[in-house]
């Protein structure tokens, strides 16, 4: 395929750079399938342990002179990674989305979010702002400011296996921090192809070998990162079970991390929800990318007054949803991941059944021309209770739950009852409802939004989420701050050393 040629992706990769320097290892290769038509794509080389040294040897070395680069300097090569996105916007969201599997127009999509951050990135840089304080003590100035932690650690998932990772690098590079990328070892190539973008700006650039590393491999290269002192900061992307054990051993040595992890979305629909502009919501957040977003709409929890109207409309949506290669733009849904993912889709199914769920549109894999790769699964909705185990679990798959609520307490309580607290919403053009809803006593998630659906983020915010999705903020507002150190300086310039609370001690 050609967008392959024009990224410099081959049959066989090495899945290891400091940058411009590609090394070889002896770790096994994996091999990467595409969930459109279940053909190879290709294979990348894994990082062993020799060239995993290498690559924090190297990027600890770049280190000492990137973070003496000017910021502003910094920004200038990241507006450069965005116009080199730009120009590569087409090839790259083909190859996210047929290697990822999920719609063209949200492979550009995915794409254009990594051109946003590298524009805001690029103020950014100008915007490193401390502050400064008034000192108790005479002829003294105070203030704070902030520096480089080092290397960055990155971590992410194969639902967007381009996009998170800009997020932080954009803002790392900035700040001036280096980056080791992780890629998921079920979206590698997606991966090399970035790195090469990013490699003719550096070299143009002068850019210092190993300011953008990529390793390759599983949950062993994994756990060497969140281990590994010489990094002192982890994003990581994924589930609550690996965030868990990620930040257990970031935390045991006192490091730092960003957590985002698992969602369990809901909308509320309330009686004075316009129920049109409602259902678009509703259905592409639980459809888009095939279920497989971290805030996916899982959950509605509709007003009795109008749930069966509400029922009644998302069933004849369903019935309009086109599945298929998601190459072709006609069509809405494309496929799950790969196998096992469509068997938790099946397991998840069955569960639902087996505690009471009714469904109204049923579920099942496609079979036959256009779905030979066994990945496609049919969006389905059952009726269920949030205290359902299913219910309170995320499924990375397009089965959504209703529930029935009578007062917005009570939906609320709803919404805030499971584990996660990534991303939620209300419906209702009642000023009181939405107010309440935003408030301390509202929802409970990272997330609140009103008249718009769960799935999608502007980078202007912060995004994550709290309770188990793990706390982490990345993406726009300050959270830039949590890959830099902050430093309060104090400043005599006197001739004496008056001492802070009006201690003295004279010689």
């Amino acid at each position: 395929m050609e967008f392959l040629r024009t990224l410099g992706v081959d049959a066989q990769n090495i899945g290891s750079s400091t940058g411009s320097n590609w090394l070889e290892s002896t770790g096994p290769s994996i091999s990467s399938y595409s969930p459109v038509d279940g053909k190879l794509i290709g294979s990348v080389q894994t990082t062993d342990k020799a060239a995993y040294e290498a690559i924090l040897k190297q990027a600890g070395a770049a280190f000492l002179e990137w973070r003496q680069w000017p910021a502003p300097r910094r920004g200038e090569i990241v507006r450069q990674v965005g116009e080199a996105l730009r120009a590569q916007k087409e090839n790259l969201g083909k190859l996210v989305s047929y290697e990822m599997g999920k719609s063209l127009q949200e492979g550009y999509g995915e794409v254009q979010e990594m051109i946003d951050i590298c524009d805001f990135a690029v103020g950014l840089s100008r915007q490193l702002y401390g502050l400064t304080m008034h000192s108790e003590r005479p002829g003294h100035r105070m203030y704070e400011q902030w520096h480089p932690l080092g290397i960055v650690g990155i971590i992410s998932a194969f639902n967007f296996p381009v996009a998170v990772w800009s997020w932080n690098a954009a803002l790392a590079w900035v700040c001036g921090d280096v980056c080791i990328w992780k890629a998921s070892e079920k979206t590698p190539l997606c991966s090399i192809a970035c790195q090469n973008i990013i490699n003719e700006v550096f070299k143009k650039n002068n850019v210092p070998e190993g300011v953008s590393c990529i390793v390759n491999g599983g949950r062993d290269l994994g756990e060497w990162l969140s281990h590994d002192t010489r990094i002192p900061l982890i994003s990581a992307t994924g589930s609550t079970r690996m965030g868990k054990a990620v930040g257990a051993a970031v935390g045991a040595r006192l490091g730092k991390s960003i957590l985002e992890l698992g969602g369990n979305n809901a909308i509320i629909i309330t009686q004075d929800a316009d129920l049109d502009m409602s259902l678009i919501g509703a259905v592409f957040g639980a459809v888009g990318t095939a279920g497989q977003r971290c805030t996916t709409t899982r959950r509605l929890i509709i007003h009795e007054s109008v749930y069966e109207t509400f029922k009644n409309k998302l069933v004849n949506a369903y019935k309009q949803l086109r599945i298929g290669n998601p190459l072709d733009q006609q069509n809405h849904v494309g496929p799950l991941i790969d196998k096992d993912a469509v068997q938790q889709y099946l397991n998840s199914i069955e569960a639902c059944k087996k505690e009471g769920g009714n469904f109204v549109v049923e579920g099942g894999i496609l079979e036959g021309e256009g779905y030979e790769s066994g990945c496609y699964v049919k969006p389905c909705i059952a009726e269920a209770e949030n205290h359902y185990q299913i219910v309170q679990h995320e499924t990375f798959a397009p089965i959504l739950y209703l529930l029935k609520y009578k007062t917005i307490d009570e939906a609320i309580a709803l919404q805030n009852g499971v584990p996660q607290g990534l991303s939620s919403a209300i419906m209702t053009l009642n000023l009181r409802e939405a107010e309440q809803f935003l408030s301390a006593a509202g929802s409970d998630c990272g997330i609140a939004n009103v008249n718009i659906g769960t799935s999608g983020a502007e980078i202007g915010g912060a995004f994550g989420g709290e309770k188990e999705t793990g706390g982490g903020r990345e993406s726009g507002s300050d959270a830039w701050k949590a890959y830099m150190r902050r430093q309060t300086n104090t400043i005599n310039y006197t001739t004496k050393l008056p001492l802070a609370q009006g201690i003295k001690f004279d010689l």
